[in-house]
């Protein structure tokens, strides 16, 4: 076995008598190319609305409260798909959310919450995961389209205006104050996660 796996080794470490070196590099970059093409165009398939919801456990559940707020209708017409608030646009972040995002594959196998009942006595568990993400990124997704120096404080409605202004000086960040923007509040929130 030892010497058929040195064998192997040595085969690769050896330069080809048969093929120019020219030839191979070429090989391995067309080759790189297409991998890559494929691979990112993997990684945006699985970015679409109609990827999201193509499991009924979403489908039935949190795009039904989606599509009730502000963020899928708008006097502006500007709408934020799942993809916009759930997963980063920089590359290295985004491969480690769908790194993440291959556990809740597993819990989708396994039925965890194939279930509207599932779904609900999961749902703060789920929540809590999301806005940890969140919090600990400092609602990097939200300010891809929303952020305080964007913010045109004087023209918002006296409440958001005071408020904005003192998350500006107490340093919060977006998910600390718009839990339920998006998707209905978990049952059994506790009173301080509920600003």
């Amino acid at each position: 076995m030892s010497d058929n796996a040195s064998g192997f080794w040595a085969k690769l470490k050896r330069p080809s008598t048969k093929y120019s070196l020219l030839a191979l590099l070429s090989v391995g970059f067309i080759s790189g190319i297409f991998f890559w093409g494929g691979f990112n165009t993997a990684m945006e398939a699985t970015n679409t609305l109609e990827f999201c919801i193509s499991c009924h456990e979403m489908k039935d559940n949190v795009y039904q409260e989606y599509k009730t707020t502000i963020h899928y209708s708008n006097r502006t017409g500007v709408r934020a798909y799942c993809s916009d608030c759930h997963v980063p646009k920089d590359w290295g972040h985004k491969m480690m959310r769908k790194l993440q995002a291959s556990g809740e594959v597993y819990g989708k196998i396994m039925g965890t919450i194939d279930t509207k009942e599932k779904f609900e006595a999961k749902r703060l568990e789920l929540a809590t995961h999301e806005w940890e993400r969140m919090k600990n990124s400092d609602s990097r997704e939200c300010r891809n389209c929303h952020s305080f120096t964007a913010m045109d404080i004087e023209k918002q409605k006296l409440r958001a205006s005071k408020m904005h202004k003192i998350a500006q000086d107490d340093k919060k960040t977006c998910i600390d104050c718009h839990k339920g923007i998006a998707h209905h509040k978990p049952k059994g929130m506790k009173e301080d996660d509920d600003e």
